[in-house]
């Protein structure tokens, strides 16, 4: 068996079309035979008649159900059998008729190798066609009918090839389309499930990142606010002076908290520094925590340099969180910050001298600052123990 040989596809419908002509094709090569004998089948001898009649038949049953048998086989024996058996059918035929005209019935035969056989073989089966009727009718007819016969036959070979090479590429060049088609139709269906999972996490990002915005800012500023308020009552009685300080200092913070609340609302990504210098926006915070009483040191190392938005706010966010755990937690007196401009990756310290802890609570706060941190390809690291405060570091390429 040819290594190479690989039947080509074909569907029930073109087998049925293909057997359709055949049978057409070689009715009417019979139909021609008898027309140019001369005479009608109730003319011929019983024995001859019978034997003609009985291999059409059987040229035409095995042309219809032994190329499907070959085709569905898929082996090239099989199809090889095939057609050595037509052959020897329709030269017995012709034979006996002694009719050219047959040699129209031997024509679907070239049609049907281009579906069943590669290139190669084709040829091939075409050649010993053509030899095994050329051949017997330059020894009956004589070399000149045998040219002219041969010429008409191979002219007709030469057609039937090229018409069902063509039928066969469009046929396969549509099975194809259809299995392209299949294959988009499902691929555009896993898109659409991927465009719906990337929707339902944009939004659940979205719904985390509001979720951290509203907690650093609002929770911020409440939190000063009621620290605020709670100094101003316990010095209510003792030093109205600064109470009353303590409240309006209080008032503005809520102001503040609120106008924050509105900026966040309208455009979704408020930043405290957007309008003004990461260093200016770290000084405020760094007031509000004085101004509860915890004497806060900055310390900035390196020369600054421009950060991304989201760099920066991230940042921010981390002292902002950092100072607000300090005032809510720590108990501490001092706590110093420091930001480190000079590496590659800009590192932000929140230290305070508290009362520490064996192990750090991952309060929500926290886990925002991990997530806008990560979001950035950057680290966080936290260092705490009993009596010996807590220390925040983040680092930010950049």
């Amino acid at each position: 068996m040819d290594p190479s040989y690989k039947s080509p596809p074909e569907n029930r419908r073109a087998i049925g079309l293909n057997s359709l002509g055949f049978v057409l094709v070689t009715l009417a090569a019979y139909l021609s035979a008898v027309v140019t004998m001369g005479y009608v089948l109730n003319t011929i001898s019983g024995p001859k008649a019978a034997t003609l009649i009985s291999l059409g038949i059987i040229y035409l049953v095995h042309g219809v159900y032994g190329y499907a048998w070959a085709r569905n086989s898929g082996s090239l024996t099989s199809s090889l059998v095939y057609f050595a058996i037509q052959i020897a059918l329709a030269v017995t035929l012709l034979f006996l008729a002694k009719s050219p005209a047959l040699m129209l019935a031997m024509l679907p035969l070239a049609g049907q190798s281009v579906v069943l056989l590669t290139r190669r073989w084709m040829a091939a089966v075409c050649a010993a066609m053509w030899f095994v009727l050329v051949i017997p009718m330059a020894v009956s007819a004589g070399p000149g009918a045998a040219a002219v016969l041969g010429m008409f036959f191979l002219a007709g070979v030469v057609f039937v090839v090229v018409i069902t090479r063509l039928a066969v590429q469009e046929q396969r060049a549509r099975v194809e389309v259809e299995r392209l088609l299949a294959e988009l139709k499902g691929a555009n269906e896993k898109l659409r499930e991927y465009a719906a999972q990337v929707e339902e996490l944009a939004t659940a990002t979205e719904r985390n990142r509001l979720a951290r915005e509203f907690h650093d800012s609002l929770g911020h500023y409440l939190t000063v606010v009621i620290v605020q308020i709670e100094a101003a009552i316990a010095l209510m009685d003792t030093d109205r002076a600064r109470s009353l300080e303590g409240l309006r200092k209080a008032q503005a913070l809520a102001q503040e908290g609120l106008a924050e609340v509105r900026r966040a609302v309208a455009a979704l990504r408020a930043s405290p520094n957007e309008s003004r210098p990461l260093i200016d926006s770290l000084a405020t915070l760094f007031e509000e925590c004085r101004s509860t009483g915890v004497s806060t040191e900055f310390q900035l190392i390196g020369t600054t340099r421009k950060l991304s938005p989201d760099a920066e706010l991230t940042i921010y966010r981390a002292a902002q969180e950092g100072l607000t755990n300090v005032r809510k937690h720590a108990n501490a007196e001092r706590a110093s910050v420091t930001l480190d401009y000079s590496g590659d990756t800009v590192w932000l310290v929140v230290h305070d001298d508290g009362v520490g802890a064996t192990e750090p609570e991952k309060g929500f706060g926290l886990i925002g600052l991990h997530e806008r941190v990560q979001l950035l390809g950057g680290e966080v690291k936290i260092a705490t123990a009993l009596g010996q405060g807590f220390t925040l570091k983040i680092g930010i390429p950049g």
